[in-house]
C-alpha cells in the first residue's frame, strides 16, 4: 500500500528537501503541497493523503489550528507536526489538538519515513526524551482549556501501570520488560487503556497522564 502524504510548510526549500526524502521510498508518494494551514485543509480535502507533515508556525492559519479542523473530518489523515525547536510550546497545543507526535525539522532522513510509516500505522510518534523534556517543561500549560478528562475508574491496575509507564515514554518493549510481560501483552493492556479512555493514541495518553497528575513535570 502507497502512503499518500500532503506536505504542509511555509518554507518552499524544506518542501522540496522532504518531498526528495520521501519521494525516494517505493511505498510513499508525496501528493501535494501547502504553505499554510488554509491551503493544507483544502488540500486535504481534494487530495485525501494519509499522513499530513504539518508545520506549526505559519501565516493565515498556523499548524495548530489546521490540525485541530483537520480531527474534526469524517476520516481526518494523521498529522505528524514537525517543529525548529524540541521544546516548544505550540507542541503540546498541537498534540492536544489531534497530532499523532512530532519531529524536529532536522531529523535524519531515515528517521522521517520511518515516523510516517508508524503514523500510517495508527501508532504514535512520541520520541521518549524530546517528549519527556517537552511535557516537563509545558505541563502547566496542559489544563488550560478543553474538557475535563475522561475519569480512569474503568481501568484495572494492570492498566494504571501501563499508562504510566507509557506516559514516561516507555516503548511496549520496555514496558513489557519492566513488568515482566511479553510485547504482545502490553500492547493489548495499551489497545484497551486507549479504548477505556476514548483516546486516539499513545501521544493523547501521554498528555491525559499529565492532566490527571498521574505524572509531574520534573524539577530541572
Amino acid at each position: 500500500m502507497t502512503i499518500r502524504v500532503l506536505l504542509v510548510d511555509d518554507q518552499p526549500l524544506l518542501r522540496t528537501g522532504f518531498r526528495l526524502i520521501l519521494q525516494s521510498e517505493p511505498d510513499v508518494e508525496v501528493v501535494g503541497e501547502a504553505g499554510d494551514g488554509e491551503v493544507a485543509l483544502s488540500q486535504v480535502r481534494a487530495l485525501r493523503p494519509d499522513v499530513v507533515l504539518m508545520d506549526i508556525r505559519m501565516p493565515r492559519m498556523d499548524g495548530v489550528e489546521a490540525t485541530r479542523r483537520l480531527a474534526e473530518l469524517p476520516d481526518p489523515p494523521r498529522v505528524l507536526v514537525l517543529t525548529t525547536y524540541d521544546l516548544d510550546e505550540y507542541v503540546v497545543d498541537s498534540l492536544r489538538a489531534g497530532a499523532s507526535g512530532f519531529l524536529l525539522k532536522d531529523v535524519p532522513a531515515e528517521d522521517l519515513v520511518d515516523a510516517v510509516r508508524v503514523v500510517h500505522r495508527g501508532e504514535a510518534v512520541v520520541a521518549p526524551r524530546v517528549t519527556r523534556r517537552l511535557l516537563d517543561r509545558f505541563a502547566r500549560l496542559l489544563p488550560a482549556a478543553g474538557q475535563e478528562p475522561p475519569p480512569l475508574d474503568g481501568l484495572t491496575e494492570r492498566e494504571h501501570q501501563v499508562l504510566l509507564l507509557v506516559a514516561r515514554g516507555m516503548s511496549n518493549a520496555e514496558i513489557a520488560a519492566e513488568l515482566v510481560l511479553s510485547e504482545t501483552t502490553v500492547k493489548t493492556h495499551v489497545s484497551n487503556v486507549l479504548m477505556k479512555l476514548g483516546l486516539r493514541d499513545r501521544v493523547q495518553a501521554v498528555v491525559l497522564a499529565y492532566e490527571r497528575g498521574i505524572v509531574r513535570p520534573s524539577a530541572s
